[in-house]
């Protein structure tokens, strides 16, 4: 990519979250209620949702949740109260998420949450919808090409995460995006005529809301909108500046605490859920239980034998994201020469997503040669520091490749993996990037892990709350990283430790949950506006 091209992706990146951030710190917006030509007690059936949901997560089935004991009343004004609406409705739902392909995180949180509606209000449908890259305006059609050249360069993604996370910038921004783009936006919200909107990405949440209450209020009706934060730790502020969602879902408190400073939202409209992650992580965390009890145990012996992994063997699973990224064949490099130097037996299993050409790599190596090589490393290393006036370690000599391998240690390469959670069930420790939804998941198995890099800006939060909850260490240096990974495996205590920690921050269902609470809070509202017309009328 030629330089010319490389700005034109910075200047577009600076502009796409820019637009999201308009209603951040202006509390007025936030005292304002959703007003439409009927007045509706909002709060009154939020309440009794909330207490119905409490109830189930209590135990009870859904089958014998009470309904909510609001009236319906219509005054002599036409004002229309709340009532009769049954908390247990499971009537389908035509559901719009709104994301972009910027990570697969989004993708993937969208998905996960898809997946639930069509399990618990079954005759669903869901449609993904990018406002942005369709819409041919300059910079938000380049939002997916920016976000790529900017996670490719980590120093020009940290500049504009921290420009575009100011306020002054989201009021731009939003102003832009509203003026140049907002007729397109309704006419394609229009096309998919939602019974509700989820948002799952943070350049989504403010003009997109905005015009969909324009279309509510000229239908007479309420079409909610909810957003799903998918970071985990720290998030950009564009997350929280629309003021018009029903409710902020988020995966943590430290998130719960940014959306109340930087979006001024009230306790009532956040709700502490979780990450939203795969529907199968919920199920192998059931399950295996605890990973370090003897049911648990035998449970990871079976699935290692479905994966076709030796049981006698413990297994490191290596992983760089979607893309195969993140200097992976070096980290395995010395993965592998740290485990055959202290004697460890051990399988290393590679998630190289669509880099072929690692995976090619992988499994044409000669990992004698590199045996070889390490020796020669040394040497050279012995060498210098005489040169520079050092001296040779107490009981250092020269090692061959012999003497060096007394581990026994098998690499190998996969592509793309469809059962993650089996995967990360079968491992005794995860190598990766810090992604929010990767922590996540490896939480919810009790699965120790060790981050390798992360992306400035978003992601640097994700590190902390895996520090925090002591399941796992950061280190971007290859050799230190093979060297703390080999001292892991060779202390079980400490890795049953670290996985108690992580399955304590575990939380399998929160898609779940997530989907529960939207879901019949939609209905609530569907039921209520059922002799309203729909966006396909306008």
């Amino acid at each position: 990519m030629g330089r010319k091209a490389g700005e034109d992706n910075i200047l577009g990146g600076i502009g796409l979250f820019m637009h999201s951030s308009l209603e951040c710190g202006t509390s007025n917006l936030t005292k304002e209620r959703f007003v439409l030509e009927k007045e509706y007690d909002q709060d009154e059936l939020l309440h009794g949702i909330q207490n119905a949901l409490t109830a189930f997560a209590r135990g009870g089935s859904t089958a014998t949740r009470s309904p909510l004991t609001a009236t319906k009343e219509t005054s002599s004004a036409g004002e229309i109260k709340l009532g009769d609406v049954d908390a247990n409705d499971r009537g389908p739902l035509k559901v719009l998420f709104l994301s972009a392909d910027t990570g697969g995180g989004h993708r993937a949180s969208a998905e996960s949450l898809a997946a639930q509606f069509l399990r618990h209000f079954p005759g669903s449908t869901y449609d993904l919808l990018d406002v942005w890259t369709p819409c041919g305006v300059y910079p938000w059609k380049t939002l997916v090409d920016s976000y790529t050249h900017m996670s490719a360069h980590p120093r020009q993604w940290r500049f504009f995460f921290h420009t575009s996370n100011m306020f002054l910038s989201e009021k731009g921004a939003d102003w832009h995006s509203n003026l140049f783009c907002g007729k397109g936006i309704r006419k394609r919200i229009i096309e998919y005529d939602p019974d509700v909107v989820v948002c799952v990405h943070p350049a989504m949440t403010g003009s997109p809301s905005y015009q969909l209450a324009r279309l509510s209020k000229k239908l007479g009706k309420h079409v909610p909108f909810y957003t799903v934060v998918t970071d985990l730790g720290t998030a950009h502020a564009t997350w929280f500046r629309s003021k018009r969602c029903d409710k902020i879902y988020v995966a943590s408190d430290r998130i719960k605490k940014l959306a109340k400073r930087r979006g001024r939202f009230p306790d009532n409209k956040i709700v502490e859920a979780g990450l939203p992650i795969r529907q199968a992580f919920a199920d192998e965390e059931e399950k295996l239980g605890d990973r370090t009890s003897e049911a648990g145990r035998a449970y990871q012996a079976s699935v290692r034998k479905e994966l076709d992994i030796d049981t006698d063997r413990q297994m490191v699973l290596v992983m760089g994201g979607g893309e195969g990224v993140g200097g992976l064949e070096t980290i395995v490099d010395e993965l592998y020469t740290q485990f055959m130097k202290d004697g460890i037996t051990a399988s290393i299993y590679v998630v190289c997503g669509r880099n072929e050409k690692l995976k090619e790599s992988l499994a044409s190596k000669d990992w004698s040669a590199l045996l070889t090589q390490e020796r020669k490393t040394r040497k050279r290393d012995r060498v210098a520091r005489i040169f520079k006036g050092g001296k040779k370690a107490e009981g250092e000599t020269p090692t061959s490749a012999d003497e060096t391998a007394k581990g026994d240690v098998k690499v190998v390469g996969l592509g793309f993996v469809t059962k993650m959670a089996e995967y990360m069930v079968g491992a005794d420790v995860l190598v990766s990037k810090a992604g929010p939804g990767t922590i996540a998941e490896a939480a919810c198995v009790g699965l120790p892990v060790m981050m390798t890099s992360f992306l400035p800006g978003q992601e640097a939060g994700n590190v902390d709350v895996v520090l925090e909850n002591n399941f796992g260490e950061y280190n971007d240096k290859p050799v230190e990283i093979s060297e703390i990974v080999s001292g892991w495996l060779q202390n079980p205590e400490l890795l049953a430790e670290m996985s108690k920690n992580a399955k304590s921050v575990g939380r399998p269902h929160a898609a779940e949950e997530i989907v529960i609470d939207i879901g019949t809070c939609a209905n609530a509202w569907k039921s209520l506006d059922s002799g309203a017309g729909r966006m396909s009328d306008l």
